[in-house]
């Protein structure tokens, strides 16, 4: 039976082929809260060849210094692909073995190198919302179906459906955990208990009301999902996002994996102090942790280059039909945010960007890319003390630079207006720096 979803979406039977850079997709570029005409264009622009201009480069480095310095952060990775200019690849700092005596912060390790791996947090939302979204595609669930349809003796989902919780408008609240994540970083946590804390935290609103984000939410979805369909996630991933990019080294741990995969940068936090507040005298070696703090709302992992594939067919719409990626960008605003940034399915629309943070203790990434240009920036630091805004604000920083960059000689300019500017970023984070570097006193490491 084809189950249908909400409106405008077409469910088909038929399994889709692996996905190549080469090949043609059809693109939705949405207006601020609707879907426009589609537009084809290929997947993965022709790059130009070589480094982008000194100036550019000089820039991107200061940039992400500065990005490093205010997250207190021990080493950063990112890349920035300008299609018409070239492309940037920075790993400065170091790997942050251990606590510095003299300045306080991670240090040591030797240097960080842009083929390692790290915990990608958050941004794994996007990748379980493009998995609701491909097994409607295949007429397996429907986009506006109850929750309640697959969780028939779970309390409290009354009026929510697959689609709210994609879209961050479940009502339901925030967990109220994070300081116990970071205390507990190894212990497993079961999908449903975090769930549980989630629906039994005060709600934001009536199903489909309010935006506010809720990892809780983003988990109640994984069980559902795996209800709907009798599979685990690393096996949904893999089917529907990893195998068909050729994510080689994007994975899904499971929840006593608790050591990355390869050659990886430590991860650190400001401990929590006895109110729950992050005490940047006292940092946190959070390498070795559960996936299952974040689950399918943030426990994969990945790598620069991985990141890049993934953000550029995340914007795209690579993966799926275009009555699904008209759905998955048809976006709803945030409260707080300006009139150009706006949440879809698992991921926000920022001016012509699209794209996520990702937060999970002992690491910060963003991705962003510009559907129609395909250009692309990819960052991540390795201090999760300042939290998500702060790595998006350092992406759309890294973002602004690269998109003034000067068209190469064998490549016509693309040019890309944002409606910002890096020093508009830059302003942000530094009013959300929580634990700068040359603000923390030497210190040993907590215990």
């Amino acid at each position: 039976m084809v189950r249908s979803g909400g409106p405008g979406i077409r469910s088909t039977d038929r399994r889709r082929a692996a996905c190549g850079l080469a090949i043609l997709i059809t693109l939705v570029l949405p207006l601020v809260g609707c879907a426009e005409a589609r537009v084809p264009q290929p997947f993965g622009p022709e790059q130009a060849s070589g480094r982008l201009a000194p100036d550019t480069v000089a820039a991107l480095d200061a940039a992400l210094a500065d990005g490093m310095a205010l997250a207190g952060a021990s080493g950063a990775i990112a890349g920035a692909w300008v299609p018409w200019a070239g492309r940037w690849l920075a790993s400065p700092g170091t790997i942050g073995a251990q606590i510095d005596p003299e300045s306080g912060r991670a240090s040591g390790g030797g240097p960080l190198d842009t083929g390692m791996t790290f915990r990608i947090g958050t941004q794994t939302t996007a990748m379980t919302c493009t998995v609701l979204l491909a097994l409607v595609d295949e007429g397996r669930v429907g986009l506006d179906d109850p929750v309640s349809q697959y969780l028939t003796r779970q309390p409290g989902i009354e009026g929510i459906t697959l689609r709210q919780l994609c879209q961050q408008t479940s009502g339901i609240g925030r967990l109220q955990l994070d300081s116990q994540f970071v205390s507990n970083p190894t212990r497993p946590w079961p999908p449903l208990e975090l769930v549980s804390s989630g629906l039994g935290a005060t709600r934001v609103g009536p199903p489909g009301r309010v935006w506010s984000r809720s990892d809780a939410g983003i988990q109640l979805l994984g069980i559902a999902l795996q209800s709907a369909t009798g599979e685990d996630w690393p096996t949904l991933y893999h089917r529907y996002v990893f195998d068909r990019l050729g994510l080689t080294d994007t994975e899904y741990p499971g929840p006593k994996e608790l050591d990355l995969p390869g050659a990886h940068p430590h991860g650190w936090a400001a401990a929590p102090d006895a109110a729950g507040q992050p005490d940047c005298a006292r940092m946190l070696d959070l390498t070795r942790l559960s996936p299952s703090i974040a689950g399918v709302a943030g426990g994969a992992v990945s790598t620069l280059s991985d990141l890049k594939t993934w953000s550029q067919a995340l914007a795209a719409g690579t993966l799926l039909d275009a009555d699904t990626v008209s759905e998955q960008w048809t976006t709803v605003p945030q409260p707080g945010m300006p009139y150009w940034r706006r949440y879809g399915l698992g991921a926000e629309q920022v001016g012509p960007m699209r794209g996520a943070a990702g937060e999970i203790p002992g690491y910060l990434s963003a991705t962003l890319t510009d559907p129609e240009s395909g250009m692309t920036v990819v960052v991540m630091v390795n201090d999760s003390s300042a939290g998500a805004e702060f790595v998006f604000d350092l992406a759309r920083r890294l973002a602004a630079i690269a998109a003034a960059a000067p068209a190469g000689a064998s490549a016509p300019a693309r040019p890309l207006s944002l409606p910002w500017t890096a020093d508009d970023a830059a302003a942000l984070m530094r009013d959300k720096a929580l634990c700068p570097a040359d603000a923390v006193e030497a210190v040993a490491p907590a215990g």
